[in-house]
C-alpha cells in the first residue's frame, strides 16, 4: 500500500523545493521517507512514490531488502545512520535506531525537560529520556496491527479486521461495541492508550520524587493520530492536578524522519 505525500507538520502546502534532500527509514513493516529540507519536510509511508536517489541519509531498524517493487535497491553504506550516530546519551547497544531517533528528537524539542515518547508502529515502544539527554529506559509491547493479526491467527472465531479507522472511540456506544470487529478495534486501541497513559503517570510521579522538572509526553508512529484523543481523554480523567506532567500531549507522527534529517541535513545545509 502506498501512502500519499504530505507535510510532516500536517500543513497542506505540498510544494517541494528544487534540490530538496531525500531521507529514508526502513522500519519493521513499512518504509518511511521524507523530501525537502530539515524543518520543512514532506513525508510518506510505504513504497516510495518517486525515486529516492540521491539520498542524503538512511537508517534501518531491521534487515535491508535487496530490491523494492522488483527493482534493485542500491543504498550507499556510507550514508547509513546507525545507533552510534544518534547523540542520545547512555544508549544501550541493543536499542533500535528508530527509538534512539525519536527519543533524541523529542528531548531536543523539550528544552530542559525529561520526556516519554510513545511510538505506535509495528510495536508500541515507550522510551524515556532524562532531562540530561540520557536514555532512561523503556517498555515494548505489540502494536495494533500485530495484536489484531495475532488474535485472528490464534483463535477460530475472531476475524482479521480492516486496518482503516471506523469508530469514534470516545463515543460511549463505540467505546463498548456490540459486535466483534468493532470490539476488536476498541479493545486493542483502548488497551494501548491505557498503557501509554499509565506509563506517563508513573514516569511523571517518579520525576516528582526526584524533584525534577515536568515530564513531556510525545506520541508518534502510524497509529499515533488515532490514539491521541484516547490518551488525552484518559489523562484528563485520571491525572492528579499536582502531578508533574507538562501540559499538552505533543503529537508528532514523523518524529524519526525529522530526527534523521536534523542529524544528516546534507553537505550544503550544515
Amino acid at each position: 500500500m502506498r501512502d500519499s505525500l504530505a507535510r510532516c507538520d500536517g500543513r497542506r502546502d505540498l510544494k517541494v523545493a528544487t534540490g530538496a534532500g531525500r531521507w529514508l527509514l526502513i522500519g519493521n513493516s513499512r518504509w518511511h521517507w521524507a523530501l525537502g529540507r530539515p524543518g520543512d519536510l514532506r513525508c510518506g509511508h510505504g513504497a516510495p512514490a518517486a525515486p529516492l536517489n540521491p539520498l542524503v541519509a538512511w537508517a534501518a531498524v531491521g534487515p535491508v531488502p535487496d530490491q523494492i517493487q522488483g527493482q534493485a535497491l542500491d543504498l550507499d553504506p556510507a550514508l547509513r545512520l546507525r545507533l552510534e550516530d544518534v547523540p542520545l546519551g547512555q544508549a544501550p547497544p541493543w536499542l533500535g535506531v528508530d527509538r534512539a531517533l525519536v527519543g533524541w528528537q523529542a528531548w531536543r524539542q523539550s528544552p530542559g525537560r525529561p520526556v516519554l515518547v510513545a511510538d505506535a508502529g509495528t510495536a508500541l515502544s515507550l522510551t524515556r529520556v532524562g532531562a540530561d539527554g540520557n536514555f532512561a529506559g523503556g517498555r515494548l509491547q505489540a502494536g495494533a496491527q500485530l495484536q489484531w493479526r495475532s488474535l485472528a491467527a490464534a483463535t477460530d472465531q475472531l476475524p482479521l479486521i480492516n486496518a482503516e479507522p471506523a469508530l469514534n472511540l470516545l463515543d460511549p456506544e463505540s467505546s463498548w461495541p456490540r459486535s466483534t470487529e468493532p470490539a476488536l478495534r476498541a479493545g486493542v486501541l483502548w488497551g494501548m492508550a491505557a498503557a501509554i497513559s499509565a506509563a506517563a503517570i508513573e514516569a511523571a510521579a517518579s520525576q516528582a520524587r526526584l524533584g525534577q522538572l515536568e515530564l513531556q509526553l510525545w506520541l508518534t508512529g502510524g497509529d499515533g493520530a488515532e490514539l491521541e484523543p484516547l490518551v488525552r481523554s484518559l489523562l484528563g480523567e485520571t491525572l492528579a492536578p499536582n502531578l508533574p506532567l507538562a501540559a499538552g500531549l505533543r503529537l508528532a507522527p514523523n518524529l524519526a524522519l525529522e530526527a534523521l534529517a536534523a542529524l544528516r541535513p546534507g553537505p550544503d545545509r550544515r
